[in-house]
């Protein structure tokens, strides 16, 4: 049935959104290497309004723990500091007068186990959105066998929302066993 189909794509596109977001989260948690993307949160004053640091600087790495952030403009040098110290990373950059130098510290195993523990608690979150959104479309699928909708097909296709959520949850899984496995190596 159409009305069906239509709920599938629905609960499959919220469903991936959600993944995606999770992603995103994910990759807010260092991992202990530097990447550029460690900045992506940060937020600079320039020119009177809060601008990502994408747009006001080049970002790179110059090596496996050091980062290097050199604004297009030298004037606004300190502004990307204080946004990176502000943003509350765990950063401390430093001047040479040209760019800022990032020296990433390495993880202790604290604080690699509370990452983890950060990761599982963002890879719930994901799964409960995950279950609501499949509690949701279970409910449209009651309504429309309310509305004359046949008990085989009603069945059906509470099965098959059933495995699109163990499909996500899985994915979900592997997600954090990758980014559990990245955390936790030195």
């Amino acid at each position: 049935m159409e009305e069906l189909e239509m709920i599938y794509e629905e609960f499959k596109d919220s469903c991936q959104n959600r993944l995606t977001h999770l992603d995103v989260e994910l990759s807010k948690i260092r991992a202990g290497k530097a990447t550029p993307s460690m900045l992506n949160n940060v937020k600079v004053e320039y020119y009177g309004s809060m601008t990502p640091i994408q747009q006001v600087a080049n970002i790179s790495t110059l090596d496996a723990r050091t980062l290097t952030v050199q604004p297009w403009e030298k004037a606004i040098l300190n502004d990307v500091a204080k946004g990176i110290l502000h943003a509350n990373i765990g950063l401390n950059p430093q001047s040479n007068g040209e760019m800022l130098i990032i020296t990433v510290p390495p993880l202790t195993e604290e604080r690699r186990k509370d990452l983890v523990r950060r990761v599982k608690a963002e890879s719930e979150n994901a799964k409960v959105a995950i279950r609501t959104h499949r509690k949701e479309a279970i409910d449209m699928v009651k309504t429309l066998k309310d509305d004359g909708l046949s008990e085989d097909l009603s069945k059906g296709a509470e099965e098959e929302i059933q495995q699109i959520t163990n499909s996500f949850s899985k994915k979900i899984d592997d997600m954090v066993v990758q980014k559990e496995e990245s955390i936790m190596t030195i």
